[in-house]
């Protein structure tokens, strides 16, 4: 609610009423060394440059300072934000810069934006430029003003940073990434600190330090780390069975669900490979439910025998989380991480970080056509303990400045350090394969880390993908140096690019053209790319036709662990009639393939399952009654049910069913009905379960091939049909 104070001044400036506080820029979140401004022509040229970055600071009005953040792309274009009065990227106009001493600015909330008063920011610069101060002006009335841009502090790594910020705007644009954020850690203290490039490219908005981006798996090691401080707590052992914390816990392999231990959980050594459709795109779903789904997901491989990358594990130690504690994953990760490292703007979806004032949309880079386009925020809040973190650099380097000081953050111990050192420690060897270069030697994989060893030097990272997304944190812990860079583009080296830069800069390394290097294999493998694309129809048999009419493909099909996918005819285009199929809300079309097998289609909007292939299965009755779907490349096609028709699940027409009937007029048989389930009797034979199909017809779940057919008319059932491989024996209803 708005105080008196507050409401006293509401006529005299434009600022609406809220109850946010603006979190000024972070200590430590820094930006390229500003020369001392001396002589007057100096001053021209140095005001305007300094004026381009973020800057962090208040207005004062009675009874208390209204926090604001101004955002300055170059020196004519920039926003605003007022949090505290929802106010977000207001843009500014009439900027300018005059070279008079002191220097000064004067900027305007620009005039589209609905707010009166003629609000203008009049104010000097100080003599080492790093701040901007004087008087606010609104309807007559005028308030102090304060603003400091964020800075590097002096020393040695900043001469060795010198050129850094030029390096990675030229690898942003070469990348074609619209917006990247960059922080380099050394010890304790945060030495680079700044966005580049655009965080929203239509609108112009400028990314900075501040702005929030989804780190997708780099999520993995705050999960990894609540572990640990619960090991510490004594209420985890890394190596007690999972069924010791969650009794309903199971796996496909029943020796594996004994043996699996929060430790397998996070080295991705659970035998699983990734199986990441069960997931992607579903919002419908718990964490529990998924993790129950784990029981009908076969592994591949035997527990702990081969590395294989598995988010479903890490949603499963985040239940276990939730278990142990009474709270959920994003209760813990809050009050044990976010809260003691200042991380105050960080969210858990994407819905959230939509509602900061300084936030990223996402890209990609199409394919086909080489443009980078906006791509829609992709909601995996379900999918949280594997990856659903959003952050800006400016906190997550106080993440990476934990790690460099063994678990500490402003004196206090959060994590002892011998657990932290198990968390870093490899665990499970990713395999024998070649390492992508030379100056990079894999060693293995922690716990929500990747150890390997740059040039010499161990570094312990985890990268992030989703979405028109790509992040990396990682560090040096013997070296005391670490790096966070969040892009908004899709599937992009670029953070790679840049961290093997900033370390060759940090570690006093030869420096190499990493980007160079990359950008022409990316060339190259584009150009694979494409052609193998073209090449994909030879695999088509030509001539070929569907078996059936397409109406008689559409229905539900369903596997007890991946759930429901929905085929349907689409006639709403004025060509021939289509197929499409929905899976976890994401639709796709289809087209003829060859013989029974349907292709995705390219969807503008998702192209999840472009090219995705579906194989219909023919029953012996000759209707349809399954399909096949490459779900995980590691395994062979999952076998989808057809489900049975919708009346054959309605209790009400179930019960016009049930009753006695007789068989070929001497054998006696009964259909009853027992809550939503028919069941078959017959006189020195079981019971038999009916289980719903199509046309009024089930099939007899202990018997393959036999089913019973239901002949209505006006409502009322004139036979039955009971379909046996050696015959078709007719029923009809016992007389009363």
């Amino acid at each position: 609610m708005l105080n008196s104070q507050l409401r006293a001044v509401r006529k005299a400036v434009f600022l609406r009423p809220g109850i946010a506080l603006l979190v000024a820029c972070a200590a430590g979140s820094l930006l390229a060394p500003a020369p001392a401004i001396g002589r007057e022509h100096q001053r021209a040229q140095t005001a305007a440059a300094y004026l381009t970055g973020s800057w962090s600071g208040a207005i004062t009005v009675p009874g208390m300072k209204l926090e604001i953040q101004l955002e300055f792309a170059s020196p004519t274009e920039g926003t605003i934000s007022i949090p505290v009065q929802k106010l977000r990227n207001i843009p500014l106009e009439k900027i300018s810069v005059d070279a008079a001493t002191p220097a000064h600015a004067v900027f305007k909330i620009k005039e589209t934006a609905g707010i009166g008063g003629d609000p203008t920011f009049t104010g000097a610069f100080s003599e080492d430029g790093l701040t901007l101060s004087g008087d606010f002006s609104q309807g007559g009335g005028k308030f102090p003003f304060e603003v400091r841009k964020a800075q590097p502090a002096s020393g040695e790594s900043v001469d060795v940073l010198e050129g850094f910020d030029a390096f990675i705007d030229q690898a942003r644009q070469a990348w074609d990434v619209p917006g990247v954020a960059v922080a380099v850690i050394k010890g304790d203290k945060v030495v680079f600190a700044r966005g580049f490039g655009y965080r929203d490219v239509d609108k112009k908005l400028p990314v900075s330090e501040n702005t929030l981006f989804a780190i997708g798996s780099a999520t993995k090691a705050f999960t990894t780390f609540v572990m640990g401080q619960l090991a510490d707590e004594g209420k985890l052992d890394f190596d007690k069975p999972v069924i010791s914390y969650i009794p309903e816990f199971r796996l496909y392999d029943r020796s594996a669900t004994e043996r699996m231990t929060p430790r397998d959980l996070v080295t991705h050594r659970s035998g699983l490979p990734r199986h990441d459709l069960l997931w992607y795109g579903n919002t419908s779903s718990t964490r529990e439910d998924l993790m129950h789904k784990l029981a009908y997901l076969p592994n591949n491989k035997d527990l702990r025998e081969a590395w294989q990358y598995n988010n479903l594990m890490f949603l499963t130690a985040g239940v276990l989380e939730e278990r142990l504690t009474g709270k959920s994953w994003e209760e813990n990760i809050r009050a044990r991480i976010l809260l003691p490292l200042g991380m105050n703007r960080t969210t858990f979806s994407v819905v959230d970080s939509q509602k900061d004032a300084d936030f990223s949309l996402g890209y990609r880079k199409d394919e086909d056509t080489d443009k980078v386009e906006r791509i829609d925020f992709r909601d995996i809040a379900t999918m949280g303990p594997a990856g659903s973190i959003n952050s800006s650099v400016s906190e997550t380097a106080n993440w990476v400045r934990l790690h460099l000081s063994d678990g500490t953050f402003a004196g206090k111990r959060l994590i002892q350090e011998s657990t932290l050192q198990d968390l870093h420690a490899p665990h499970m060897s990713m395999g024998d394969g070649s390492p992508e270069s030379p100056e990079v030697v894999p060693v293995g994989y922690g716990m929500g880390w990747f150890v390997d060893v740059y040039r010499g030097h161990r570094r312990i990272h985890h990268g992030g993908n989703i979405d028109g997304f790509s992040a990396l944190v990682a560090f040096f812990p013997q070296d005391d140096v670490g790096f966070v860079v969040l892009t908004n583009m899709n599937g992009s080296a670029l953070p790679g690019m840049i961290v093997r830069h900033g370390a060759d800069r940090m570690l006093k390394l030869p420096r190499e053209d990493w980007s160079q290097k990359a950008l022409e294999k990316r060339k190259l493998a584009e150009k694979q790319g494409k052609k193998a694309k073209e090449n994909l129809g030879e695999t088509r048999k030509s001539g070929t036709h569907p078996s059936h009419p397409l109406a008689e493909y559409a229905g539900d099909y369903e596997h007890p662990g991946y759930g429901v996918i929905s085929v349907t005819v689409d006639n709403s285009s004025s060509s021939d009639p289509a197929l499409a199929f929905a899976y976890n809300g994401i639709r796709t079309p289809l087209e003829h393939w060859h013989y029974d097998v349907f292709s995705g289609k390219k969807n503008e909007k998702d192209q999840t399952f472009e090219s995705f292939k579906l194989l219909f299965e023919t029953g012996l009755d000759g209707e349809i009654d399954a399909l096949r779907a490459p779900m995980e490349p590691a395994e062979e096609p999952f076998v989808f049910k057809r489900k049975g028709d919708s009346e054959l699940f309605d209790k009400a027409f179930l019960s016009k069913l049930a009753g006695d009937y007789v068989v070929s007029d001497t054998q006696p048989c009964t259909i009853s009905l027992s809550g939503d389930t028919l069941t078959a009797s017959l006189p020195g034979q079981p019971t038999y379960q009916l289980v719903p199909g199509r046309h009024r017809t089930f099939r007899l779940k202990e018997l393959e091939g036999f089913s019973i057919q239901f002949v209505l008319e006006n409502d009322a059932v004139q036979e039955l049909r009971f379909v046996q491989p050696n015959g078709v024996f007719k029923a009809k209803p016992a007389k009363k």
